[in-house]
Parts: C-alpha cells; structure tokens; sequence
C-alpha cells in the first residue's frame, strides 16, 4: 500500500514538473489564440468598412470580410497549437477535419447546403440590399445575406431570415432590379361615350402625375380589354420607379386612378355601374316605390326587367 501511494506520487509530481516546463509554452499559445482571434476580429471589420465603401455590392464586402475572419481564427489555433508543442495534435485536427466533414455533411445537410448556397449568392446573386424581392409568399427588402440565410423585411414588419438553399432552389421576384415596375387598372366607360376620347383624356390624366414614368419603352398606354354587360372596358398601364416600391409606388398608383376618374367625370364621360337582370315569375302583384313616394302595383309576368344598382 506504501508503495502504491509512493509510486502515484512520483506520477504526480512527474506530471507537474512537466507541466511546469510546458507552462511557458501554454501561456504562449493562449496569448496567441487570444491576440490572433482580436486583430482577426479588427482586420475583418477594418476590410468590411473599406469594401463597403468602395464596392458597389455592400454583401460582397461583408462577405468576403466574413470569410478572412474565420481563415484567421483557424489559422492562429492552429499557431497556438504549434506554439504549445502540440504539433501532432494540430495535424491530428487537420487530418480529422476531412473525416468529420464527411460524417457532418451527411448528418447537417441542409446546414452545409444553405453554407455552400451563401457562398455562391455572394458572388453571383439576382438582388442588393434594400432590393424589394419575392420569394414564394415572403415579399419584402433585403437586408442582408449570412454564411447560412438571407434576412428579409416583409412590408408589414416581419423579420424574415430565408434559408440560402431556398434562393437558389426557388423563383426570385426582383421588384427593384432595373428601377421600372408596371401598374394597371381597369375602367368602364358608357356604349354611348367616345372611346378614342376616352383613352386621350385617360393618357393627360396620366401624365400629369410626376411620379409615372414616360420614356421610350415605358410609356404608358390604354386598351380596349372588354364588351361587358353595361360597360366598355378599358385597361390602362402606366410604369412608376420602384426604388420604394411598396410605399411610393402605391400611392402613386392611388393618385393616377384618382387623377383618371376626376378628368374623365369632367370631361362628361359616365362610369356606369354594372346593371343587373332580375326576372319575376308568376302573376302576383309587387309593390314599386316611385320617387313621389307613392305606391304602385306591377304584375309579375314572366318578362326581363333590367334595373340600374
């Protein structure tokens, strides 16, 4: 039993004789991890600051600020490692680093897949920040891209963090790709009205909102879109800037319809509404209120009667 316990303690004081030899060391890989993770941290944001400032896409600088930050943090691990006397030890992890990739892309799929999309959308992406997109149901502003998602927010408020994955798999809406965006609403004029004057007054109703845009390929334009029961229908496009889409865009489309019908009413021209055909059968009588206010019975005879809503 005496030598048991003399035997361990020659054990531990042999440990910690060499603990004390490699404690210079280990102090010295931990000022290194330590000092290396800080100048990677300012460094990344030093680069940040300055591509942002100089590249026209503010996700690339960001991104690219990202990825030297964690090229840096690996890279001084694998210093302190060094410095600590662990140099197997710092082979071991590079050499288990592959294995574990393996093993980890099967069991974190979908994490690996969003991580390689972000690094595709970096470089090759259909939208900016502050471009207003849609993907599927989530329509808003984007307002940043990470390793693994894409933050976007949604006109009413939300804050949506989008999987990469999903960009690349699914149909994005640009709204804000090349400025230009195309309204168009519907208008119902009389038989009895002029159609050719119609549209005229409709296009000086148009071109006097500021906001709609009239150049060569975006200019606005009316059609006849239908014969309907009561009336003649006309559509009407007109392009507005999307650099505020949801907002400007919308209000300016609200003062261009307010805008059509305040000229076309006074210039004359009716906006019917839409008649409806009621058709009574049998010989009962039904009561008529006529605008003196007086009664007057009509037989139900099974005829078509026409009446304006």
């Amino acid at each position: 039993m005496e030598e048991t316990t003399e035997n361990l303690g020659e054990i531990l004081e042999r440990y910690w004789e060499q603990f004390l030899i490699a404690l210079p060391r280990i102090v010295m890989a931990i000022l290194i991890v330590a000092t290396g993770i800080l100048i990677a941290a300012w460094l990344s944001r030093i680069l940040r600051q300055r591509l942002e400032g100089r590249m026209d896409d503010p996700l690339m600088g960001r991104f690219i600020a990202n990825m030297l930050k964690v090229a840096l943090i690996v890279l001084v691990i694998m210093l302190g490692l060094q410095a600590a006397g662990l140099s197997g030890v710092a082979g071991g992890l590079l050499a288990a680093a592959g294995a574990t990739t393996v093993v980890l892309g099967f069991a974190f799929k979908d994490i690996g897949e969003n991580f390689l999309a972000g690094i595709i959308l970096a470089f090759n992406r259909p939208f900016n920040i502050d471009d207003s997109i849609k993907v599927g149901e989530i329509f808003g502003k984007v307002k940043a891209l990470d390793f693994r998602y894409t933050h976007i927010k949604t006109f009413d408020g939300r804050d949506v963090f989008v999987p990469n994955g999903t960009l690349l798999q699914e149909p994005v809406e640009n709204y804000t790709r090349d400025g230009f965006f195309r309204f168009d609403f519907m208008v119902g004029i009389d038989y009895d009205d002029d159609i050719d004057g119609a549209t005229s007054e409709i296009l000086r109703a148009i071109q006097e909102e500021p906001e709609v845009i009239n150049e060569e390929g975006h200019e606005p334009f009316v059609i006849t879109e239908e014969l309907n029961v009561s009336t003649v229908d006309l559509k009407i496009f007109f392009w507005v800037n999307t650099d505020d889409y949801r907002k400007g865009a919308l209000e300016t489309r609200g003062r261009v319809m307010r805008n059509v019908k305040k000229r076309l009413l006074a210039q004359g021209y009716s906006l019917p509404a839409d008649i409806q055909e009621l058709k009574f059968y049998g010989g009962d009588p039904f009561p008529v209120r006529q605008p003196n206010g007086q009664h007057k019975q009509e037989d139900r005879n099974p005829v078509n009667k026409q009446q304006q809503p």
